[in-house]
């Protein structure tokens, strides 16, 4: 029986104009879909878009000023503490309306906890830009020159690291002095050690890769090297402990705020508030509750942001 050779097909070419409209690879386009894919960091984004928009927006949203009392606007039966009154849920049209109540001094609740999403982007952002900065330059120097420095400046992070970092903020602000600015010089430098480790142990594992051995031979210098292609290749695990500790210090602040050691009144920061009133938690719950519930979706929106991050460019869990 004879066979039959089928004719080879040649394959088709790819389409020209496809090669030319196809879009290259993006490290930040690829990153972002990572990220995407995380329902944890899309809850956070989502909680955090929020907040951004509460902070910008602040003065059209809020009804009064935030530090002003009722009775300097003309409003003579306003009472301390005042229940909330919408008159959608059928408030009366006659009582002016306070959608959060008033509190102690009375003062626009509702117009408070939204200028104190300004505050508390101001610390976190502040707060952890400083940190960051300093632990990257300290922990990139020690990791990356070793011997006697790197033991020098990795035993003085040791010994920061060795005191509760509540106890040892709040030991700085007593020496600084009360307020906000000094509540968050206290919070960067506690976790300037965090920053620092987290850097050091990266560039220890990229100083000795191959493109660092090609720009020494090539005759790059060692600042050069140090900043140009050792830091910007340890930057990921930094950007995940950033976005985690702002959480944690807009919490830190606020608890300093709650010990009279951060935001001054009539400041409207959500810690401050709460130490305000937090007498009144039976009597006037929602002067504690709000706020509290801000703080809470605030560090939840960053912590879930932050794991989300983690999953997404880490190389081990990413699929």
């Amino acid at each position: 029986m004879d066979m039959v050779i089928q004719p080879s097909v040649p394959e088709p070419m790819p389409d020209a104009q496809a090669l030319l409209t196809a879009r290259p690879a993006s490290l930040w386009r690829d990153t972002l879909r990572n990220v995407l894919r995380q329902r944890s960091a899309v809850v956070g984004l989502v909680l955090l878009g929020i907040l951004l928009f509460v902070a910008i927006f602040a003065g059209q949203l809020a009804t009064f000023d935030p530090n002003v009392s009722m009775l300097d606007v003309g409003e003579a039966g306003a009472v301390k503490r005042a229940a909330p009154c919408i008159h959608l849920l059928g408030c009366d049209a006659a009582k002016p309306e306070h959608i959060l109540g008033l509190d102690g001094n009375l003062r626009d609740e509702w117009s408070r906890v939204l200028y104190g999403a300004r505050i508390s982007l101001q610390v976190g952002f502040l707060t952890v830009g400083f940190a960051i900065i300093l632990g990257t330059l300290l922990g990139a120097i020690a990791g990356y020159l070793g011997g006697w420095l790197d033991n020098l400046i990795m035993r003085i992070m040791d010994v920061l690291l060795a005191f509760p970092s509540l106890l040892l903020a709040i030991a700085i602000v007593t020496l600084l002095g009360p307020g906000l600015i000094n509540a968050q010089l206290a919070i960067g430098i506690v976790a300037i050690p965090v920053y620092a480790r987290v850097m050091r142990a990266s560039v220890l594992s990229i100083r000795e890769t191959d493109f660092v051995t090609a720009s020494r031979a090539l005759g790059e210098s060692q600042a050069g090297i140090l900043f140009r292609r050792v830091v910007p290749n340890g930057l990921t695990p930094l950007i995940v402990q950033g976005t985690l500790g702002i959480g944690t210090a807009i919490l830190d602040v606020a608890a300093l705020s709650f010990l009279g050691l951060g935001a001054q009144p009539p400041l409207a920061e959500w810690g401050s508030m709460i130490a305000a009133e937090r007498n009144q938690l039976f009597t006037a719950p929602h002067l504690v509750v709000f706020p509290g519930i801000a703080i809470v979706a605030t560090v939840l929106g960053f912590n879930l942001l932050g794991d989300g991050l983690r999953d997404a460019l880490d190389p081990r869990l990413n699929r």
